[in-house]
């Protein structure tokens, strides 16, 4: 690599200016010391004195004498409780006769197509390489879910799953056409 050809009064005029530089930054620093002792005796702090702590009473704990949140027996009984008064969503759920596509994971199905048939839409669902037409009324999934509508699109259902606290809840899902299939 060459390098370019500089000549040296070119070199000598950059360092001139670059030592007048540095030698302005390092200008009078008692004017600048006396006016910051003039603001310093100018400007009076206004600062609140803190008020005392408050004291502290502390409270004895009483949570002893109550029952505890975590025993084996009220665990057990509110399970009993549970299977004698199952929620009503799940109480019909789970009195009527499982239907083929009840076995299979909702993920596992991929909506290929629709049909009507005498006016009615139906769905086409692929699962594990077989092909099942569905309709509205149907149950797929393994959450209960009973499908509301079928579309050329897409099939609007509704499942039963437990939330957090082990409630029973409805979930609103839908499963969409898959362009090409998988």
């Amino acid at each position: 690599m060459t390098r370019p050809n500089t000549s040296p009064w070119l070199s000598r005029l950059s360092w001139i200016v670059l030592s007048l530089a540095l030698t302005a930054c390092g200008g009078d620093q008692v004017e600048l010391q006396t006016w910051m002792d003039q603001e310093r005796q100018q400007v009076k702090p206004n600062v609140q004195p803190l008020s005392p702590p408050q004291k502290f009473n502390p409270q004895a704990y009483v949570g002893m004498e109550g029952v505890e949140p975590f025993a084996s027996q009220k665990l057990a009984g509110a399970i009993k409780q549970e299977t004698r008064q199952p929620n009503s969503a799940v109480a019909a759920e789970l009195n009527r006769r499982k239907e083929p596509l009840e076995a299979y994971p909702l993920d596992s199905m991929t909506m290929v197509g629709s049909v009507n048939k005498q006016g009615r839409p139906f769905a086409l669902l692929k699962v594990e390489n077989l092909l099942y037409q569905v309709k509205a009324g149907d149950y797929i999934g393994q959450n209960y879910g009973k499908i509301l509508k079928v579309t050329e699109t897409d099939i609007s259902l509704r499942e039963i799953v437990q939330d957090a606290a082990g409630e029973w809840i409805e979930r609103p899902t839908t499963l969409q056409l898959q362009e090409g299939g998988k």
